[in-house]
């Protein structure tokens, strides 16, 4: 089969790309080409990349032509500048819709966010419900993925961490009482897209994801500072103390340290979808536990934070 990726060159997107490609079929890469991450996935065998953003449906139709279905995982969890909320998740997703009907694509598979909800005062949030809306009622066969934390080689929450443990080892806590979250591997993400993009399972559902173990923040760091075989020091913090933070790291750090949106996030916990969603059949359950094996395969380079991580120097 031929499969396009929206949002392609991502921490998602490339993972799927890449396991498409082992499985035997075609996948088409879109994005605009500004994640330069991970450059190798456009050279794969299997897959192309198809340069083009989400602000005009014409090109997307062009990269759609002659795919089976869309797996649209383009997103952002800050707005910088022309990249908005709405004119990613909202508007970026209209063109997908107006893209993939012009390609003659029946099916379309959008990863969205465990608890993405309208009228709950984040624009995150409303903007990524805002998107589900759109394309259930779209008229296409469609199955929504309401994913919550996943990590990975390439992710933001194992690299930060690990950046972050290196420069300075500590952590404090997203509120006095943390909420608990369920650690997805991308792998598990990865065979649930992949069901429903290319077996065509999960019709018309709106499913969620989450990790098999729930545990806190603070056991989750833990973990990770053991994979790496150093020591952590976790305090209590509260929750605005992270929100003044992330403004300033969204202000200053190419790939903030934590984004407002992330914030409320871990604030609510990753426990349950919002609204309720469908569980997943059995044998698509997440089955990868977080432990230090599974955290160790997706680690990046080990080392602390540098200058170029700072936007002033980049």
């Amino acid at each position: 089969m031929k499969i396009a990726i929206t949002g392609g060159t991502g921490f998602v997107g490339r993972h799927l790309a890449r396991a498409l490609a082992a499985a035997g079929h075609q996948a088409v890469v879109i994005a605009r080409g500004v994640d330069r991450r991970d450059t190798a996935v456009r050279s794969t065998p299997g897959i192309s990349f198809f340069q083009a953003d989400l602000s005009d449906p014409a090109p997307l139709a062009e990269a759609f032509s002659g795919c089976d279905a869309v797996a649209h995982c383009a997103g952002i969890n800050r707005e910088v500048g022309a990249q908005t909320y709405q004119r990613i998740h909202i508007e970026g997703t209209t063109h997908v819709l107006e893209g993939a009907r012009s390609a003659k694509v029946q099916r379309i598979v959008l990863l969205s966010f465990l608890r993405a909800r309208p009228e709950c005062g984040s624009p995150y949030h409303e903007s990524k419900w805002a998107a589900e809306e759109l394309v259930r009622e779209a008229g296409l066969d469609y199955t929504i993925i309401k994913a919550g934390m996943i990590y990975g080689r390439g992710d933001h929450m194992l690299d930060h961490l690990s950046h972050t443990i290196h420069t300075l080892p500590l952590f404090a806590t997203v509120g006095f009482r943390e909420q608990p979250i369920r650690p997805v591997a991308v792998e598990d993400v990865v065979d649930v897209l992949i069901a429903a993009l290319v077996q065509g399972r999960l019709s018309r559902q709106t499913v969620f994801v989450l990790g098999p173990e729930a545990l806190l923040l603070s056991e989750a760091v833990r973990r990770v500072a053991a994979a790496l075989g150093r020591k952590v020091w976790i305090v209590p913090a509260p929750v605005w103390f992270h929100l003044v933070l992330s403004r300033f790291f969204e202000l200053t750090m190419r790939v903030p340290l934590i984004a407002t949106a992330q914030v409320r996030m871990l604030a609510e916990g990753f426990l349950e979808a919002a609204p309720f969603a469908d569980a997943l059949p059995a044998d698509l359950m997440p089955r990868r536990f977080f432990t230090e094996d599974q955290i160790r395969k997706g680690l990046p380079e080990p080392g602390a934070f540098r200058w170029r991580d700072l936007r002033c120097i980049s």
